[in-house]
């Protein structure tokens, strides 16, 4: 696929990274290990705020994602930093909001790394917060949806890469 280029890295980012982001995390390597592609990818999760900063998955991501024999064992939260930036391919939001702090934490843009992750789908929108919904479900079926767009872009972007 990338004829030895560098390993694609994805960072997912929410407000606590304890709901979704951590569930884009794990459903995006889940994706990628089917692909058999494990070795092409490198996929975390950050929170913009401190409020869940070493805090392990919140139980309904958890307990959303066994359903699928998805573990996300050892996952704790993390809070985005600047240096983040270089360190990434893609700096993937759940939310509008999510974006707009990354955005300040980040101190800008300027390689358009920065997206929500249903920008990728046909129906580009913010993905619901299940910590107020707790529609665990709506939250994966949105995961899902984004990620497996994600994952084709990407591929789509590595494939014009080597045949230029």
């Amino acid at each position: 696929m990338n004829r030895g280029q560098d390993v694609i890295r994805i960072l997912m980012v929410c407000l606590g990274n304890i709901c979704r982001s951590p569930m884009a995390e794990f459903v995006m390597k889940d994706m990628i290990e089917k692909e058999h592609l494990g070795d092409r990818f490198y996929v975390a999760s950050a929170a913009t705020s401190t409020e869940e900063i070493g805090n392990p998955v919140h139980r309904g991501t958890r307990e959303k994602l066994k359903e699928y024999g998805i573990s996300t064992a050892g996952k704790h939260a993390v809070q985005l930093s600047r240096k983040d930036y270089d360190q990434y391919n893609y700096l993937i939001g759940m939310e509008q909001r999510n974006v707009t702090n990354m955005l300040r934490i980040l101190g800008g843009d300027p390689e358009g790394k920065v997206k929500r992750l249903l920008d990728f789908s046909p129906h580009p929108r913010d993905i619901a917060d299940p910590w107020y919904t707790g529609d665990f479900d709506r939250t994966y079926d949105d995961v899902y949806e984004g990620c497996k767009a994600l994952l084709t872009y990407i591929l789509e972007q590595e494939n014009e890469r080597n045949y230029r």
